[in-house]
């Protein structure tokens, strides 16, 4: 007998339909097949549910069984290919009756019977909503993903033997409520808040105007400054991510199974931290079935990069295009993928390999080629690319003793975080319905339609831009950041005084 039971494929964040076809023949040696391009994770699909049909009561037939996923010429790789194959064999023997409307039927089997945690369901239940299949049978733990789609019904399933009840009629399992309320938190923890860290308010500033931009930035700084400490405690003045922008991250985050069981909508923006021995891959994405890389774990949120000048050259200049498009694409023999990447870059460095040139306390004692090589591993146009350049200095010890008498409070990162939601408040009605969310994401066009720079402010800026040879890209750039401080201050032009902060921080510091 032939059945065919629906469920589906992931092509980078697509989602494609696939049909899931079981014969079951008497004729002919027994055995079990999986055809029609499968990785080696769905070939042990074989011994995963025969023995999950055998531990919840089910006499697997003694006959010959091939599995068809079609469309045969779509690689497939995962778990999620269990479920419906069990489906397919018990519903070729009867055991259970065809569905009479489609439905998708996606899950882990484990070898009790019960349904795995799966990756991909969030993708699942968009891909349904969009063919207009009202039914999916996900995991009960992966359930509140697909939750937060409207219009989808989703059935947690707990184990198989659970779900063949439901189809036989015995016992229904009810369909999950919507779940629009339950977010996921990301695990990256603010380790740190601003009003912890003694001096460099400088720093602090430009962090501000970075978070409230989505700009990115660069510390340069001698060993034990405090980059790290100030990168991390940017995590705690991130504004919540936009409706639109938290789908993304989601998808991606699905996609990648990087949302936990029980989890379901990220409503916080990524805070990626990436030692400097990541691969070119494992940072940009890619893979004989490419799979997306750090950039795009930390889409619509941070990618923080400590010891910028350590990773290897090739790895670096693979940034120059995403951060330029906000999307990367990888290409393979089987075809092209686009994964959005549209991250906030924090990079931190020391000036040279000992960490203390220009330092006015401790002796450099690295060469002139050491220090030539060094600087060099970071190339102009990438560095062109980073809108605030920023110099990190020791901090004197007597700061970081607590002094008698008065002593100023620091501004704390709630306090600040307040100042920079408002700021992308402004962003966003300003950009409503083009697409963009913040300055840093502005295109020439928009840029054109929605800034407005004083006349001594534009003087200002063009007279910096000759005196200094900055690029088109740079000028373009300076606007940018010029319209985050000014949002930053409510202020509905671009001033000069705006313009005059941003130039300190765009000139790199040349030792």
């Amino acid at each position: 007998m032939l059945t065919k039971v629906l469920s589906a494929a992931h092509s980078g964040l697509d989602t494609i339909p696939i049909e899931v076809e079981v014969s079951i023949s008497k004729k002919g040696f027994p055995g079990f097949n999986i055809i029609g391009l499968p990785n080696k994770a769905i070939d042990e699909a074989k011994e995963r549910v025969k023995t999950a049909l055998t531990n919840s009561g089910i006499e697997f037939p003694q006959a010959k069984i091939i599995v068809n996923l079609a469309p045969a010429d779509i690689p497939k790789e995962g778990s999620n290919y269990d479920l419906p194959i069990a489906i397919g064999i018990l519903t070729a023997l009867e055991g259970v009756p065809e569905t009479k409307r489609r439905a998708f039927f996606y899950g882990e089997l484990s070898l009790d019977g019960s349904l795995r945690h799966t990756k991909g369901v969030f993708l699942l239940a968009l891909a349904a909503k969009r063919l207009k299949i009202k039914d999916i049978f996900v995991p009960e733990e992966s359930a509140n993903e697909a939750a937060v789609v409207r219009g989808v019904d989703v059935y947690p399933v707990k184990t198989l033997k659970d779900l063949t009840n439901h189809l036989v009629g015995t016992e229904k399992i009810k369909p999950l409520k919507n779940q629009n309320n339950i977010k996921t938190e990301l695990e990256q923890a603010v380790e740190f808040d601003f009003a912890e860290i003694i001096g460099q308010e400088q720093a602090k500033r430009a962090l501000t105007i970075a978070a409230a931009g989505g700009h990115n930035i660069f510390m340069q700084g001698p060993p034990g400054s405090g980059k790290t400490m100030l990168a991390r405690a940017l995590a705690g003045i991130l504004p919540p991510l936009e409706e639109e922008e938290s789908l993304e991250v989601t998808k991606i985050y699905s996609l990648t199974g990087n949302i936990p069981p029980g989890g379901s909508l990220i409503l916080t923006r990524p805070f990626r931290v990436s030692h400097h021995t990541t691969s070119r891959i494992g940072l940009i994405g890619g893979g004989s079935n490419p799979h997306p890389g750090e950039i795009s774990l930390a889409h619509n949120g941070v990618l923080f990069l400590d010891e910028f000048p350590e990773f290897s050259r090739s790895t670096l200049e693979a940034l120059r295009q995403p951060m330029e498009d906000g999307k990367v694409s990888i290409t393979r023999a089987a075809g092209s993928m686009n994964f959005p990447a549209e991250f906030m870059l924090v990079a931190a460095a020391n000036p040279c390999p000992c960490g203390y040139l220009g330092d006015p306390k401790r002796e450099c004692k690295c060469s002139p080629r050491m220090i030539m090589r060094y600087q060099a591993k970071l190339s102009g146009p990438l560095m062109d690319r980073i809108d605030l350049h920023i110099n990190v200095p020791a901090v004197d010890i007597e700061k970081l003793i607590p002094q008698k008498g008065k002593i100023k409070k620091p501004v704390n990162s709630k306090v600040i975080r307040e100042r920079v939601e408002t700021a992308r408040k402004i962003q966003s009605k300003r950009f409503k319905g083009t697409g963009v969310f913040t300055n840093a994401r502005m295109k020439n066009k928009q840029i054109k339609e929605f800034v407005k720079i004083k006349k001594e402010a534009l003087l200002l800026l063009k007279q910096a831009v000759n005196s200094y040879n900055l690029s088109a890209r740079t000028y373009f750039r300076l606007i940018k950041v010029a319209q985050t401080v000014a949002d930053l201050e409510s202020s509905p032009s671009i001033l000069p005084n705006h313009v005059a902060e941003v130039l300190q921080y765009r000139i790199r510091v040349e030792s």
